[in-house]
């Protein structure tokens, strides 16, 4: 197990201490976000929320309770993620169990849903739009949570991903209107949607060993691997967009850190032109919307 400190185990410390200790041994390994990491580990191994935390601060960690928090603290030190040691991630107003087949979801994603459900609000009822490469469902579950008239098809190439994501949408109470489905990109669809919503995989083949041991080692690499030149997953969605998205319906999709201008053009190249955007919370430009060309152009909303 992990050395806890001079002072000998954690077990018999008060809760406050206990997690201060945490939080030092794990600033001290280096870990940059050494306080949320502690602390959501810290409340998963002694079974208390922020409340209960504050109101029972003063009382001793038990030695069970003390067991799980080494066992947490061994993979996190070892390079294992917070939401891969407790099998879930908060993501927008929901938490989403997670599984080895599926992508860990991040705050930079929920720019995309913004702005998917910006656009998705001034469309006619009833919604039918697609996720494409669903994962834990996080794009799916956050819009249908927050449009009860829409419907989902969420698509994944695999099972043990849509099976997560089906639970997830159970977990949010929209599993009715979620509908998953075994599918390559737009291969299969009905035409009649909405809209396309997507997440990619567009991590050039060459830099995905040169990712964070956190992301690398425990994300799947098709989740993550858009080929030579990241951005063959756009491509083969770009295909199949006119065919299947309606005439006034829209794509949207998430990028890497300058790819707009790469998406710009595959997207054109497929009829279509881009309507709004959206960045993340860390001012980089992170979700592009497209709508087919009609002949009038249109700014870019840029909010």
């Amino acid at each position: 197990m992990i050395e806890t400190g001079a002072a000998g185990p954690l077990a018999g410390l008060p809760l406050r201490e206990a997690l201060a200790r945490t939080r030092r041994r794990l600033a001290e390994a280096g870990h940059g976000e050494a306080d949320l990491d502690a602390r959501l580990l810290f409340l998963a191994a002694v079974g208390l929320d922020g409340a209960g935390l504050i109101l029972s601060g003063s009382e001793p960690l038990n030695a069970a309770a003390a067991h799980r928090l080494d066992a947490m603290l061994e993979k996190r030190l070892g390079g294992m993620p917070v939401g891969r040691i407790l099998g879930r991630r908060a993501f927008g107003e929901h938490d989403f169990a997670l599984s080895p087949d599926t992508l860990e979801p991040r705050p930079d994603t929920e720019a995309l849903v913004d702005l998917a459900e910006a656009l998705l609000r001034d469309r006619p009822r009833p919604l039918r739009f697609a996720d494409i490469g669903t994962g834990t469902g996080a794009i799916a579950v956050s819009l249908l949570a927050r449009l009860p008239e829409a419907v989902c098809l969420a698509t994944d190439l695999s099972p043990g991903a849509l099976e997560t994501a089906r639970q997830n949408a159970r977990t949010a109470g929209v599993e009715a209107r979620f509908l998953p489905a075994c599918l390559d990109y737009c291969e299969g669809m009905a035409p009649g949607l909405d809209a396309i919503v997507t997440n990619p995989p567009y991590i050039r083949s060459q830099e995905v060993e040169r990712l964070s041991r956190e992301v690398r080692d425990h994300d799947p690499r098709l989740a993550l691997d858009g080929g030579t030149d990241g951005l063959d997953a756009y491509r083969a969605i770009a295909a199949g967009a006119a065919r299947v998205v309606k005439p006034d319906g829209f794509v949207a999709a998430e990028i890497g850190i300058g790819q707009e201008r790469d998406l710009d053009a595959i997207m054109s190249d497929a009829g279509f032109e881009r309507i709004a955007e959206r960045r993340d919370l860390g001012g980089v430009l992170r979700a592009l919307a497209f709508r087919r060309h009609d002949g009038l152009r249109l700014a870019p909303n840029r909010a």
